[in-house]
């Protein structure tokens, strides 16, 4: 299904292209550096709203006919959020302090027109097994997760043999709830 506007994808991401794509939507990327700076005060949906209502900013003035999407999405354990790591020790200390327990993910997503904006987010529990320090080592060699918050794919290995189970959408884990996405630009009517 294709809507009557162009469709702009702020993302590297591979995972949010795909995922884009699986909606069966004609989209183009367009990627600027952004900073992902943000005030202390937020709360946590609030820290991944104001992120990804920043991105869409930085194309602001570029708009024409197109919608513009963007997002980010944070890994919360309590009221620590885990960023993405820096190196491997990082990454494994990251895994280990979610190991055997549960955190949340959030993705905040935003919708750019020259109209307006629409930001929302959508929130995922996901419960991790006691995980070994040999499978933790054994993923941070073999699947580099630098690139994602959490230091976690869901869709790679750690997920198929380390996440117990999820309450909310898993596409929202993996980087965009896409349920929530189709709904706004239906309802936005683009």
């Amino acid at each position: 299904m294709n809507f009557s506007r162009p469709l702009l994808l702020a993302s590297n991401s591979p995972r949010r292209k795909e995922l884009l794509a699986g909606l069966g939507l004609t989209f183009e990327v367009r990627v600027k550096e952004v900073h992902e700076d943000f005030p202390e005060h937020l709360q946590r949906e609030e820290v991944a709203e104001y992120l990804a209502s920043h991105k869409a900013d930085a194309y602001a003035s570029e708009l024409q006919e197109e919608v513009l999407i963007t997002a980010d999405t944070i890994v919360c354990l309590g009221e620590r959020i885990l960023n993405k790591p820096a190196d491997a020790a990082e990454a494994f200390e990251m895994l280990r302090a979610l190991s055997g327990t549960s955190h949340e993910v959030i993705t905040g997503v935003c919708l750019l027109s020259r109209e307006g904006k629409t930001v929302f987010h959508d929130v995922t529990k996901v419960y991790f097994k006691q995980l070994t320090d040999e499978e933790i080592h054994h993923y941070i060699t073999h699947f580099k997760p630098f690139d994602k918050a959490g230091a976690y794919g869901i869709q790679e290995w750690i997920g198929m043999i380390g996440i117990e189970r999820i309450e909310g959408s898993y596409f929202n884990v993996v980087g965009l709830p896409v349920q929530k996405l189709y709904e706004q630009l239906v309802r936005l009517n683009f």
